[in-house]
C-alpha cells in the first residue's frame, strides 16, 4: 500500500486532476482510494498535452517566434508587434535556448509513463507501453527534425548522466523500429483494458482506440520514411514506405488526431494562440499576420480554406512622408523602393495600384478599402521598412485560430497527424515510384479530408477539385507533382510550424521560401546571409553540460548554425 500512495502523491504533484472524474475523486480524498483504483492512465495526459501545447513560455518561443514563422506562414515586423521579422533568422540565445530546454527537456514525463507500463512497472500494462512508443516516436521526429543529432539511444538511461548525440539517420531507423513494435503489440486489440486499465478519456490524441493508435503509427512511419527517402546513405525508406502502404492509415474525418482544446488548464499549465494574442495587447508581441505565400496560394486558387484561415485586411488611409536626409541618409535614400515594394505586394492582392498616390518626392498615401482584401505579408522584412508595414494592411489569422481557452468557444485544436496528411504522403509515394494506385484519388482526398478538418462544406470542396488548377495532378510532370502535393501538405499544416516548415526543407516548396531573401533595403538577411534557415542552433545547456558529446555531433553534422542542411536534406 506504500508504493500505491506515492503512485497517487506522484499524479496529484502532476496535477491532472482536470482530466477525469475518477482523478477529481483521487485529489479530493486520496485516503478513499484503493489500490484496484490507481492506474497509468493518470499519467498519459500531461506528456499529451504538453508535447503539443505546452505552457505559454515555450508555446511563444519554439512555436510561434521559430516554427510558425520558419514555416512562412506567420510574419511579424508589422508597425505595432515589437520585432521587425528578422527575428529568430539572427540568433537569440534566450529564445533559442526555450526551444531546447522545452525539447530536451521533456522526455522525463514521458519516460515516466513508459516506465509505469512496462514489464515489471508498477502498473505493468503491455498495450499501454505501445501507446507510449508512439508517442516516443511523434516526439523525437519533432525533436531531431528542429536540431538534426540529439541524444536518443541513451536519453533516457538513468545510469547516463552526458548521453552521447545520435546520428539523425539513426534516430530515424530507430524511431520506425519503435512504431513496429507498437503496432506488433496492439495487434487486433481495441482497447488497454477495462475499467481503470483503459486509456479512455484521459488519452487526449484517441481517447483509447488502440486502433486508431496503430493506424497514427502507421501513418507516422510513412511520413518518417518519406522524408529520409533519397537522403545520403539511406538503406531503409523504400522497405518502410511499402510496409506502411500495405497497412491502415488514417483516414476520414473521424481519423484525425488533434489535440482538442483544454478548458481549465492556464495558460502558465498548457497554452495555445488566443494566450499569446492577448497577453500583450496589439503593441507588444501580438498581432502577427499571415504571410503572403499563404494567402496567394489560397486567394489566387480560390482555394475555400482562405476564410476559414485568415481575415480580410482592416485597410485604411495612411501617409508617409519621406524622412529628411540630414536625419536619416538610409531612409531617405531607400524611401521610394520600399514604398513600392509594399506597393506592389498589395497590388498582387488588389489587382491594381489605384490605392497608391505618389505626392511629388516628398510622401506617399496608401488608401486601402477596408475588410474586402485578403492580402499577405511578405516575410522576413527588416526593421527598417518596419515603420510602413501597417498592421492593417495584412490579413490576420480568423478568430478560431486566437480564440482564448476558457472563453465558451474552443480554439482550433492542435495538430498531430491527420487523414488529409495521410492520403497526401500516399500520393506522394505513388508519384516517387515507391507504391502503385492512383495518385491523384489520394492527392483530392488529402485536400478533402484536409479542407474538411476545417469546415469547408463538400460543395464548396467539389467545386475546387473540378475547377482549380491546383485541384488535381493528372497529366502532370513528376515535378509538377511533386509540388503540388508538397504544397497542399503545407497549406494543410497551418498552425503546425514544426512540420510545415519541414516541408519546405525536404520538398523546397513553395519555392519563394526555400530561396531565402536577399535584398537588404527590404529583407533581414539575419545571421545565415538569407538563406532558408534549416535548423535551430543547440541550446546554452548542451554546451555548459554535456559539451564534449556535442562537439561530436557537430564534427560529424556541420557547423551549429541555422543553415547548416540536416541528414535528410543531402
Amino acid at each position: 500500500m506504500k508504493k500505491i500512495t506515492i503512485l497517487l502523491g506522484l499524479i496529484i504533484v502532476f496535477g491532472l486532476s482536470s482530466c477525469t472524474d475518477d482523478f477529481t475523486k483521487i485529489n479530493k480524498d486520496p485516503n478513499a482510494v484503493t489500490k484496484e483504483e490507481a492506474s497509468a492512465r493518470y499519467f498519459i495526459t500531461n506528456p499529451q498535452f504538453n508535447l503539443y501545447a505546452p505552457n505559454r513560455y515555450p508555446y511563444w518561443r519554439a512555436h510561434l517566434i521559430h516554427m510558425d514563422r520558419y514555416s512562412g506562414q506567420v510574419c511579424f515586423g508589422n508597425h505595432q508587434i515589437w520585432w521587425s521579422d528578422e527575428l529568430g533568422y539572427s540568433y537569440h540565445s534566450g529564445y533559442t535556448d526555450a526551444t531546447w530546454d522545452w525539447l530536451a527537456g521533456y522526455l522525463g514525463q514521458l519516460d515516466n509513463f513508459m516506465r509505469l507500463t512496462d514489464k515489471g512497472g508498477d502498473f505493468e500494462n503491455e498495450l499501454m507501453y505501445a501507446t507510449g512508443l508512439i508517442m516516443k516516436g511523434l516526439y523525437f521526429q519533432m525533436y531531431t527534425d528542429v536540431f538534426g543529432d540529439i541524444p536518443y539511444s541513451q536519453a533516457a538511461d538513468p545510469d547516463i548522466t552526458l548521453p552521447k548525440f545520435d546520428a539523425q539517420k539513426d534516430i530515424y531507423k530507430g524511431i520506425i523500429a519503435d512504431l513496429d513494435k507498437a503496432m506488433q503489440i496492439i495487434g487486433d486489440n481495441e482497447r488497454t483494458g477495462d475499467g481503470v486499465n483503459d486509456l479512455g478519456e484521459n488519452d487526449l490524441y484517441c481517447n483509447g482506440d488502440l486502433q486508431k493508435w496503430k493506424r497514427l503509427a502507421n501513418s507516422l512511419k510513412l511520413r518518417i520514411a518519406l522524408r529520409a527517402h533519397g537522403a545520403t546513405g539511406d538503406d531503409f525508406s523504400s522497405t518502410a514506405i511499402q510496409e506502411a502502404l500495405s497497412n491502415p492509415l488514417l483516414s476520414g474525418e473521424s481519423d484525425n488526431v488533434l489535440l482538442i482544446k483544454d478548458e481549465e488548464i492556464s495558460q502558465w499549465g498548457s497554452a495555445c494562440y488566443g494566450d499569446v494574442w492577448y497577453c500583450c495587447g496589439p503593441d507588444g508581441g501580438s498581432g502577427w499576420r499571415l504571410s503572403k505565400t499563404l494567402i496567394d496560394y489560397l486567394r489566387d486558387n480560390n482555394d475555400p480554406r482562405l476564410e476559414k484561415y485568415a481575415q480580410p485586411a482592416e485597410g485604411g488611409t495612411f501617409v508617409f512622408t519621406r524622412p529628411d536626409a540630414a536625419d536619416n541618409q538610409d531612409g531617405y535614400d531607400n524611401f521610394f523602393d520600399r514604398m513600392h515594394f509594399l506597393r506592389d505586394a498589395i497590388a498582387d492582392a488588389i489587382g491594381n495600384t489605384n490605392f497608391y498616390t505618389e505626392y511629388g518626392q516628398d510622401s506617399v498615401k496608401f488608401d486601402i478599402p477596408a475588410n474586402t482584401y485578403y492580402i499577405g505579408q511578405p516575410t522576413r522584412l527588416n526593421a527598417d521598412i518596419k515603420t510602413y508595414v501597417r498592421a492593417e494592411f495584412w490579413s490576420k489569422p480568423s478568430e478560431w485560430v486566437y480564440q482564448q481557452k476558457n472563453q465558451g468557444k474552443k480554439p482550433f485544436p492542435e495538430l498531430i497527424l491527420t487523414s488529409g496528411e495521410a492520403s497526401l504522403l500516399k500520393a506522394e509515394a505513388i508519384v516517387l515510384g515507391q507504391a502503385s494506385g492512383d495518385a491523384n484519388a489520394a492527392y483530392q482526398e488529402g485536400i478533402r479530408q484536409e479542407m474538411k478538418l476545417w469546415g469547408v462544406d463538400d460543395a464548396a470542396i467539389d467545386n475546387y477539385l473540378a475547377t482549380s488548377s491546383w485541384g488535381n495532378i493528372t497529366g502532370l510532370s513528376q515535378d509538377q507533382q511533386m509540388e503540388r502535393i508538397a504544397v497542399q501538405r503545407w497549406i494543410g499544416k497551418y498552425t503546425d510550424g514544426f512540420e510545415a516548415w519541414a516541408i519546405v526543407r525536404k520538398t523546397g516548396y513553395p519555392t519563394e521560401l526555400s530561396q531565402g531573401v536577399n535584398d537588404p533595403i527590404i529583407f533581414g538577411l539575419g545571421d545565415i546571409n538569407g538563406d532558408y534557415p534549416t535548423r535551430m542552433r543547440y541550446g546554452s545547456s548542451a554546451y555548459n553540460t554535456n559539451g564534449s558529446n556535442l562537439q561530436e555531433a557537430i564534427n560529424r553534422q556541420g557547423s551549429d548554425v541555422q543553415n547548416t542542411k540536416l541528414w535528410w536534406q543531402k
